[in-house]
């Protein structure tokens, strides 16, 4: 036993962020220069409209040699909304620089952005737009869940979309093979890709953000995600404007504004059994 005297002051145990959530691989990421993109964004999607095909007739009395008629689709617009997300940290001047304080507050945000920006999206964005495929028995088992997602992705979409999972059923993807890691990212076997968010265990679903039942939990399928994020502000940026002289405590602030796009402004949910029966 070592004996009895001060503690030793070392540095604190360093992390790193889930490196499959929805600041991982499966997203573009964008940081932006033009500050007005941080107001909102909006866009006319592309490849969000559906395919047709048509014959042509050889001969008739009425159309001879013409093709036949065509459909036409008039695209429309998305928007995305700005989210900040923030982390603060508040100490005593004495013992606790501006620099440590505003280090604290950043390595927090750091730490803690991508679960925030998950949960905010999961709770105020999908379950709002989402399209309920639950059948009326009620919860599925997650390969009947990741199923039925991946075929709205088909047929809504076309294309190579993203699966949004709570980190905490990401262990039952592996049991059924579900879902493999493909240059370190997850994928089905579809190719879609997958998004293992600690932030998607708010656990809501659409239409009214209702949370699922216990032992159930919401599964996402979205087209194309893409997050255009500035650089992290810290506040206040002097050291004299960090201290409430009141008190003589320092507050720092670092904070960072995301915009989320949706390539097609439509996601799909399903509820899903995470315990066996």
């Amino acid at each position: 036993m070592p004996s009895v005297g001060l503690r030793r002051y070392v540095e604190a145990v360093p992390g790193d962020p889930l490196p499959h959530g929805l600041l991982g691989g499966c997203t573009q990421i964008i940081d932006v220069t033009d500050p007005h993109e941080l107001l909102g964004t909006e866009w006319r999607p592309l490849s969000c409209a559906d395919a047709h095909t048509t014959t042509w007739c050889p001969g008739g009395d009425e159309s001879p040699g013409l093709p036949a008629e065509k459909t036409f689709d008039r695209p429309g617009f998305c928007t995305a909304p700005p989210i900040t997300v923030y982390a603060g940290a508040e100490c005593s001047t004495i013992g606790w620089s501006y620099d440590e304080a505003v280090e604290h507050a950043r390595e927090t945000l750091r730490m803690g952005e991508q679960r925030a920006l998950e949960e905010w999206l999961m709770s105020e964005v999908l379950c709002s737009i989402g399209d309920d495929l639950t059948p009326a028995a009620g919860a599925v088992s997650i390969s009947q869940g990741v199923g039925a997602l991946e075929n709205w992705l088909g047929t809504e979409y076309g294309g190579r979309g993203v699966l949004h999972i709570p980190v905490g059923a990401g262990a039952l993807l592996g049991c059924c093979n579900i879902v493999h890691l493909v240059d370190g990212t997850p994928e089905t076997l579809a190719g879609n890709c997958v998004v293992l968010g600690a932030g998607y265990a708010v656990n809501v679903g659409p239409p009214d953000c209702t949370v699922a039942e216990p032992g159930e939990t919401w599964l996402y399928a979205t087209s194309p995600v893409r997050v255009r994020r500035e650089a992290v502000a810290q506040v206040p940026d002097s050291d004299a404007q960090s201290v409430l002289t009141r008190t003589n405590d320092r507050l720092a602030l670092a904070e960072r504004t995301f915009v989320v796009e949706i390539a097609c402004c439509r996601a799909a949910a399903i509820r899903v059994r995470i315990c066996p029966e």
